[in-house]
């Protein structure tokens, strides 16, 4: 099984980055957009189906949403992966800054470096979008 971890600095605070995690069904207009173009809630909240700039469609079901931990937990189903879990969580660096650290667990071991890509795509997507909001003049959102 491939085990992916990468993790990003993003110059808001933590508060302010776990609420847009936290909104499960606004990916593509709070926490990354661009990187996803379309995010709509089903089952009450359970589960979502992620559209994503390249294409890719995936109905992913919300496993955990910790606020205590500032961690949110999904498992994507069908499509080529025959396993997918993976886990956002936020940590305080500051008053003015927090780390977001994604892990993703899937098989086949094959789809690894293209699953990379696309959460270093979107934790740059994520990077630019809170920063963005958060620059002065702006609203946070």
């Amino acid at each position: 099984m491939a085990s992916i971890r990468k993790q990003v600095s993003i110059n808001v605070p933590a508060g302010q980055l776990w609420d847009a995690v936290r909104d499960v069904g606004a990916l593509h207009t709070r926490l990354v957009p661009g990187f996803v173009t379309d995010c709509r809630l089903e089952d009450g909240g359970g589960a979502r189906v992620v559209t994503f700039a390249n294409g890719v469609v995936a109905r992913e079901l919300i496993v955990d949403l910790d606020d205590e931990a500032r961690r949110l937990a999904w498992s994507a189903v069908g499509g080529r992966l025959t396993h997918h879990n993976a886990s956002v969580q936020v940590f305080d660096e500051g008053s003015a800054a927090c780390r977001l650290v994604w892990i993703a667990d899937l098989l086949p071991h094959a789809m690894a470096p293209a699953i990379a890509a696309m959460i270093e795509q979107g934790l740059q997507a994520m990077k630019k979008a809170l920063e963005s909001a958060a620059a002065p003049g702006q609203n946070a959102p």
